[in-house]
């Protein structure tokens, strides 16, 4: 199984993921040929060797024609539903395309269907989507786990005015995803880097155990002095028999619930994604008896397995913490 690790101590971007692909082997012509496929007025890849904070890494520029787009989702849709890209690419961009627009029509009190972009639907954050999904089907990545993600401080200027880093959209996208602390006054993690980091990563936190075979680094438009703004992405093999991934845990200590709440609780969170439920009989203040609810989730259920478990159970804390796991790969056969 080939995996890829994200490495994103600065932050993602579709340009910064794009670049560490191609430098980690994707054909750039290949991408362009499946980004002329979409009709784009003019758009051309460009590669270019830069440094940032003294460390090499690839950066990949979009250039095309002026335009004053503001597409819905239905118009990129079309593009990449007439475009020459492989069945595979095309669904991995769509998930991508549907999953921003669920986060901006949320934070704009609109719907999927009637959202319009407007950064995320210039020409050059359709190449960068577009050209990640062909990179990485190219690359043919089996997995792909990402670190926690820093998102910058300060504010941005954006189509709807100044707004506080992260972006509204960027934090719609984030729930459920651990992120690393940082002091560093800049947009770190744009909307389109998050949207393609939630959307085609398996799951978040620390590299797994892997062969590393190829490294790419891609850079960021700016180069700050405290630090390189690069995304490295190590792919690298691990065995079929048994790989690694990240879980969250969640557990809470529950007195006075009675057993039928907790057989309806647990299976209410089977039903929303958990990936395991148990309970365990403990003793608790004054020696009374009482049950510990423990969980198995990924990073992404956190928050709705939680309100489930508030809901339920009026508990009122929940633990929780993020653990390694090896797991062996299981089929089923009839």
């Amino acid at each position: 199984m080939r995996i890829a690790y994200l490495d994103c101590a600065s932050g993602i971007s579709g340009d910064m993921l794009l670049g560490a692909a191609v430098d980690a082997g994707a054909d750039l012509a290949t991408i362009q040929t499946g980004i002329d496929s979409l009709g784009l007025p003019s758009c051309r890849l460009e590669l270019e060797e830069v440094k940032r904070h003294a460390f090499r890494a690839a950066k990949v520029h979009v250039r095309h024609e002026p335009e004053h787009a503001h597409r819905h989702l239905h118009h990129i849709t079309d593009m990449i539903d007439g475009s020459n890209l492989s069945d595979t690419q095309q669904e991995v961009a769509k998930r991508v395309f549907t999953r921003l627009g669920e986060a901006e029509a949320k934070v704009h009190g609109s719907t999927l269907q009637k959202v319009h972009f407007h950064e995320v639907g210039a020409v050059d954050s359709i190449a960068d989507i577009v050209g990640c999904a062909i990179a990485l089907d190219l690359l043919q990545i089996d997995r792909i786990v990402c670190s926690p993600l820093p998102t910058g401080h300060g504010f941005i200027q954006i189509a709807h005015g100044r707004c506080r880093v992260p972006a509204p959209a960027t934090a719609e996208l984030l729930q459920g995803v651990p992120l690393a602390e940082t002091d560093v006054q800049a947009e770190l993690t744009t909307p389109t880097g998050a949207a393609l980091a939630v959307t085609m990563s398996e799951s978040f936190g620390s590299m797994p155990a892997m062969t590393v075979q190829s490294i790419g680094y891609g850079a960021g438009d700016r180069d700050f002095e405290s630090h390189a703004n690069i995304l490295r992405m190590l792919i690298g093999s691990v065995s079929d028999e048994a790989k690694s991934d990240q879980v969250i845990v969640l557990e809470t200590n529950l007195d006075d619930v009675s057993a039928e709440i907790i057989g309806h609780t647990s299976q209410s969170l089977m039903q929303a994604g958990a990936l395991d439920v148990y309970a365990t009989a403990i003793q608790m203040k004054k020696n009374r008896p009482g049950t510990k609810l423990t969980l198995l989730c990924r990073a992404f259920d956190v928050e709705l397995l939680e309100n489930i478990l508030f809901r339920e159970t009026r508990t009122l804390g929940v633990r929780r913490w993020t653990a390694d796991r090896r797991i062996l790969g299981r089929e089923e056969i009839r």
